[in-house]
């Protein structure tokens, strides 16, 4: 078989959302399996709507996921020339025609075939008059009269379109611009292009771009078409539902590796496995097992992926990613076995890698704010002397394990007669300023010797300033 060349063929007029997200993720999947390649291409056509910042952010989004591409980004404002081209050769071939007929006279076509009961369409008025190209003259497509035009997909089998039901559509505006249908043919052809991955609702444009290879003398392409990601209650997928940029998931603490893992199980199976490593899913992705039904978006199933990929991964691995977060709550912080150990701590409870960092802040803070009501319940006078205790017999160790700590602990215990939880959430309380933290001891190794020894006795001093 011939090298598998996939593409994506983003719109610039917004950002990368979900839906499109894993259209690019199913075609690079498939290049990289197949030692293929993957072109990115971009659609910016609708000059009125796209933008650079669209671009820009498309761009990120791919790079962020770990998507690359073998070849682009090209754009297709940069291909005008390719486009007339080929339709001066569809032209000349007799399978393209100048149409002179205004939109008025179109709509009124099309309103006399519909008052006939017949399919409103253009009635091909110009087809035979052999008109030369004019500056209001469009360019049209010469579609079959009969018989029917199929489409042979890998997703949904095979799909027919009756002839009659094509009408005679235009190619290239009067202004000279190629339209969509034929400048992604011309795209696909020229860039060898020969797996085409989709949503279904490009289904209905695939006939007429079947007619357009075909009035070309070109060999079709593979075609898949994937159902389209719905909400959890089954409407289109919309911003209510999630379905934010791609960046945006990065800015929530989502892991790319889970992102991938996600995206990919909206719409494809490997029987019932649901984690997956992305070396994982390049060796195992394929086009027999894209399903036929539409996947359903859910958020909570997104967080608890991302919270297994997050337990997967090593603290160092976690540590680059993290420091971006940590900078936006205004931490500066290295990858370094400090933050590696703050990160070991927190990692069997995070779902996102915010969650993580919002914990961490206490790790990284130079004066501990205490919460009212902790301090209130837990820093009081009786706990003053346990909280010196505890600090000093810290102060006196010469190796700081977590077996010496619970040492501490147990002696703490039989000196006060105080139960682990009463000694435990003062300290819990006087470290990290609430109630609320990973396991003490865990927590005190990551801290470091000498800033919990400052911590007990800031919070000791905190007691005795209130009495």
């Amino acid at each position: 078989m011939d090298t598998v060349i996939t593409r994506f063929p983003p719109s610039p007029s917004g950002y990368l959302h979900i839906g499109g997200a894993r259209t690019a993720l199913f075609n690079w999947l498939y290049a990289r399996k197949t030692k293929g390649k993957f072109v990115l291409r971009i659609e910016d056509t609708d000059e009125a709507r796209s933008t650079e910042e669209s671009v820009t952010a498309i761009l990120e989004s791919l790079e962020w996921l770990g998507i690359d591409w073998d070849e682009g980004p090209y754009f297709q404002t940069q291909r005008y020339d390719i486009y007339t081209e080929h339709i001066e050769r569809l032209v000349a071939s007799g399978h393209a025609y100048h149409c002179s007929c205004t939109p008025d006279e179109v709509t009124a076509m099309r309103e006399e075939a519909r008052a006939n009961g017949k399919n409103p369409q253009y009635n091909g008025c110009c087809r035979n008059r052999n008109l030369p190209r004019a500056d209001n003259t469009v360019v049209r497509l010469k579609t079959p009269d009969t018989g029917v035009t199929v489409v042979e997909d890998v997703v949904k089998g095979s799909t027919a379109f009756q002839n009659t039901e094509i009408d005679d559509f235009i190619i290239q505006r009067s202004n000279g611009v190629a339209m969509y249908n034929l400048a992604v043919v011309v795209d696909d052809l020229t860039m060898n292009i020969n797996t085409i991955i989709r949503g279904d609702d490009h289904l209905v444009n695939t006939p007429k771009q079947i007619l357009i290879y075909k009035a070309l003398g070109a060999d079709l392409p593979q075609f898949g078409h994937v159902p389209m990601v719905l909400g959890a209650d089954k409407s289109r997928l919309s911003k209510r539902h999630g379905a934010m940029s791609v960046g945006e998931y990065q800015k929530m603490g989502f892991l790319a590796d889970a992102m991938i893992n996600y995206l990919v199980r909206l719409g494809w199976s490997h029987g019932d496995q649901e984690f997956f490593e992305r070396n994982d899913l390049i060796e195992k992705f394929d086009l027999t097992h894209l399903g036929r039904s539409a996947s359903m978006f859910d958020l909570d199933k997104l967080l608890a992926l991302n919270a297994k990929h997050i337990q997967a991964k090593s603290p160092k691995e976690l540590g680059e990613h993290l420091l971006f977060h940590l900078d936006a709550l205004g931490i500066e912080a290295q990858n370094d076995p400090f933050t590696q150990g703050v990160i070991e701590t927190l990692q069997p409870r995070s779902k996102t890698l915010v969650e993580m960092a919002q914990a961490a802040v206490f790790y990284y803070k130079d004066t501990i704010v205490f919460d009212e009501k902790a301090a209130k319940k837990f820093l009081k006078p009786d706990t003053m002397g346990m909280l010196t205790q505890t600090a000093d017999a810290i102060e006196k160790l010469t190796d700081y394990t977590q077996e010496n700590l619970e040492n501490i602990f147990k002696q703490i215990m039989e000196d006060t007669g105080l139960g682990f939880g009463k000694i435990a959430q003062p300290l819990r309380v006087a470290i990290t300023g609430t109630t609320v933290s990973p396991g003490i001891f865990e927590m005190l190794l990551a801290l470091g010797r000498d800033k919990t020894i400052l911590r007990i006795r800031k919070a000791a001093a905190f007691i005795q300033e209130m009495a």
